[in-house]
């Protein structure tokens, strides 16, 4: 039987077509635009990131970039291709990685409350941070000899870790896109943007009627970006900077309800995030994606309760707040629960990828495998495998040296690097081609590296070869789709290595000198940053060889029924004939998500549905990712000024007179 066709989907995958022709996208204006990033937006990201946990504040980055660059070109008499945008658009993003953004956190953990009761403190390898005693706590300076054997840790996994995701990713694609013919329906999304960048730029087409329809929409998205950002981001950030008491007109990151309504709906955190962020995100998603996430959340809300009430979730008491309460219902119930609901994602996955290949037997092998387009700039296949051979062994070589060659970790490494690794990224790939979902099978490494007998935490720092490589063959699709050559994003990459490196410690090492991390200054660190730290322990303590919070939390049973009730689900949604985004919603909503971000998210999906899209149909589908492009520029616009005016106030020196 034919596979069911998902209409949903198949909106996405009639946004945008493969171009006929291939455009060389490096040159000097990308140098340019990757030491713009490092110099301006890397601060600005750590900073945000501290204060408000903005995820897409790297996105506005890139947006920010990007159409500082198009001005740039057009003040110059000259015009960028799109091409050229869609590199300057990755090599900002790639600039914002921020390999050493772990170091802060690392201070904080080898420091924190958590750590230090369960144990692990004093465990921590030196090549995760230095030990308690050291100077340069005190100092707060990542620039001293005790941080030097993190920084080399650091420096190794980005050298290798970009390598192999970007050459195994290229492979992947080729298998997907090329030999398997799949449609990566979305992969329109993230394309979008840079076209409608890509058509401004160039106002000759324009002239001659093919339209500005992406500029227009990406300004209205802006707009919304610099307004909300104003009020949302700006004025915290000036208030926190000028007088040390930020003004929030909306709370960062959310508010919460949880103490007030645990007398009515026990062991359930309540609240509700403020991010206007939040209701776009809703309209880009698949419409029954978010309402499987809020279907989730209901069965959440109505569960939890019941769980209280019968014993399970033993630990929440009144008066909880949303982090204490999600600690304490991870603890009892939902730390082993989502093992088994994200068992049985990875089943549904595998099964998916295998019923498609017996669709492909059943039409006579499917379609013909498609030749690499002439100008795509191709490599050989030999290139790929050999990468992976030498990567894989370099990761195992160091870390075997790291815990003196354990037995039992040798075997863990070899499992995961020549078995898990080209696995899983192929099935995901393969899932991303179809229905633009990731698939992984859950704590296969936490399982692997417990089951290994090694004693200590040390285990859990190593460099170990475990990815999913499957999900940069978007990358390449999206990068296909925008006519741009693949020599130049690997071009990019070879120049970025350095400037990120420089920026990213640099910078961290500014902002660490500022203000004790968290601290008031950074709600969102200050919140999160315990939670955080509390559920890395759980794991953590897995391999003390004593009593840990691990087996606490591991529970066979409930590892059983969430696997069980799973697998029920994606069937009982299948024989259905439901949407495939609408099962993976609500098993995205179950497991003690927090509601803050799921109910903005399911009200910005119900307006995009049932008012834009019942007027515009499927153009809202190509409007909507460039509305959102547009307002995560206007964020990082008026972020970048908050953020300007911060460092130039804590960097003043008074003079002694």
């Amino acid at each position: 039987m034919a596979q069911r066709i998902d209409k949903e989907l198949e909106e996405f995958r009639q946004v945008m077509e493969v171009p006929s022709s291939f455009e060389e996208g490096f040159n000097w204006t990308s140098l340019l635009g990757a030491i713009f990033v490092a110099l301006l937006m890397v601060p600005g990201a750590i900073y945000m990131g501290l204060l408000a946990g903005v995820e897409n504040i790297g996105s506005a980055s890139q947006w920010v970039t990007v159409i500082l660059f198009i001005e740039v070109a057009k003040r110059a008499q000259k015009t960028l291709k799109r091409a050229e945008i869609f590199v300057l658009f990755f090599m900002a993003a790639a600039a914002l990685g921020m390999p050493f953004s772990g170091l802060i956190w690392n201070q904080f953990f080898a420091c924190s409350d958590a750590a230090i009761a369960a144990g692990i403190a004093e465990h921590l390898p030196r090549w995760f941070a230095p030990p308690a005693g050291s100077e340069s706590y005190a100092l707060r300076t990542f620039m001293h000899k005790d941080w030097l054997p993190v920084i080399g840790m650091v420096i190794f996994g980005m050298f290798f870790g970009q390598l192999s995701n970007m050459v195994l990713g290229y492979g992947l694609f080729r298998l997907a896109s090329d030999i398997e013919r799949l449609p990566f329906p979305m992969a329109p999304i993230g394309a979008q943007g840079v076209m409608a960048l890509a058509e401004d730029s160039d106002e000759k087409g324009a002239e001659e009627g093919e339209g500005r329809w992406r500029w227009r929409v990406f300004s209205i998205g802006g707009a919304l970006g610099l307004v909300f950002g104003t009020l949302y981001l700006l004025l915290p950030t000036l208030t926190g900077a000028l007088t040390g008491n930020p003004i929030q007109l909306f709370p960062i990151p959310f508010s919460d309800f949880t103490p007030q309504t645990g007398e009515y709906l026990p062991a359930v955190a309540t609240g509700l995030s403020w991010d206007f962020g939040n209701i776009i995100f809703g309209m880009v998603l698949p419409f029954f994606a978010m309402v499987g996430s809020f279907v989730g959340l209901i069965a959440t809300v109505v569960l939890n309760p019941l769980l209280h009430a019968v014993g399970v979730l033993r630990n929440w008491v009144p008066g909880d707040s949303t982090i204490g309460t999600l600690y304490k219902n991870n603890i009892d119930f939902f730390f082993s629960f989502n093992i088994g609901l994200a068992l049985a994602i990875a089943l549904a996955g595998f099964y998916q990828v295998i019923r498609s290949f017996q669709g492909r037997r059943k039409t006579a092998g499917g379609e013909p495998v498609r030749l690499a387009p002439a100008g795509r700039g191709d490599i050989r296949p030999f290139i790929v495998v050999v990468v992976y051979f030498l990567v894989t062994i370099t990761y195992i070589l160091v870390s075997g040296w790291m815990v003196d060659w354990h037995r039992g970790i040798m075997i863990v490494l070899l499992f995961l690097g020549f078995v898990y690794t080209p696995v899983i990224s192929y099935v995901t790939a393969r899932l991303e081609g179809m229905v633009g979902q990731v698939v992984e099978v859950p704590y296969i490494r936490e399982a692997a590296l417990i089951l290994s007998g090694y004693r200590g935490v040390a285990v859990w720092f190593l460099p170990i070869p475990m990815a999913n490589y499957g999900q940069m063959a978007i990358f390449y699709k999206q990068c296909e789709l925008t006519g741009t050559r693949f020599p130049s994003i690997w071009k990019t990459q070879v120049i970025l290595f350095p400037i990120i490196l420089l920026s990213s410690i640099f910078f961290m090492n500014f902002i660490w000198s500022l203000n004790e991390v968290p601290s008031a200054v950074y709600p969102y660190a200050e919140m999160m940053w315990k939670l955080n730290a509390e559920n890395a322990c759980i794991m953590f303590s897995s391999t003390l060889g004593e009593y840990s919070i691990f087996e606490e939390a591991f529970n066979v049973l409930y590892i059983a029924i969430g696997a069980v009730f799973g697998v029920a689900l994606f069937g009982a949604m299948n024989t259905l004939g439901a949407p495939i985004m609408l099962t993976y919603g609500v098993v995205r909503g179950l497991g003690g998500v927090m509601p803050h971000w799921v109910i903005p998210q399911f009200i910005g999906a119900l307006i995009g549905r049932y008012y834009f899209q019942k007027r515009l149909g499927l153009r809202w589908r190509q409007y909507i990712p460039v509305v959102s492009a547009g307002f995560a520029c206007g964020m990082g616009l008026i972020t970048t000024v908050g953020v300007g005016i911060t460092f130039l106030s804590k960097a003043s020196i008074p003079l002694p007179f």
